[in-house]
């Protein structure tokens, strides 16, 4: 028997896409292949539909701009013999988010320190304030 696909109501649920994100992402051309439509025309998902937008979400969720996402979409849709081209494609956006990790790694060392210091301040109030005596 064949596989009979997914919904685009499955596919929603299992990759936390909305219908209208799913249906925009086949606009643009960020699937590697064709969605396959039944005979009323619903879209019928394939796994590596699936698969591939689970690569898409994570490289979307790191800051990647659809634009590049859709040409490595091209690149992964035209197979083998533009490799070099990818790895060119997948090293600068590293760099990109090597950089937001440095920066934002700088960020989070401030807001601690700052965390560090009025917990300080906090701990040294309430050690040199009168406490209250226990009611009898």
């Amino acid at each position: 028997m064949e596989n009979p696909g997914l919904t685009i109501g499955q596919v929603a649920e299992r990759t936390g896409l909305s219908a209208h994100t799913l249906r925009f992402y086949e606009r643009e051309g960020i699937l590697t292949k064709p969605v396959r439509r039944d005979g009323a025309g619903r879209r019928v998902y394939a796994e590596y539909d699936v698969d591939w937008l689970r690569v898409c979400i994570i490289l979307r969720a790191s800051g990647m701009p659809l634009p590049t996402i859709r040409r490595y979409t091209e690149l992964v849709r035209q197979g083998t013999g533009n490799e070099e081209e990818r790895l060119t494609l997948m090293r600068q956006h590293r760099d990109v988010v090597s950089g937001q990790i440095a920066e934002l790694t700088r960020c989070l060392d401030l807001i601690s320190h700052k965390v560090g210091l009025y917990e300080d301040i906090l701990a040294a109030r309430n050690t040199t304030s009168p406490q209250p005596s226990p009611a009898r």
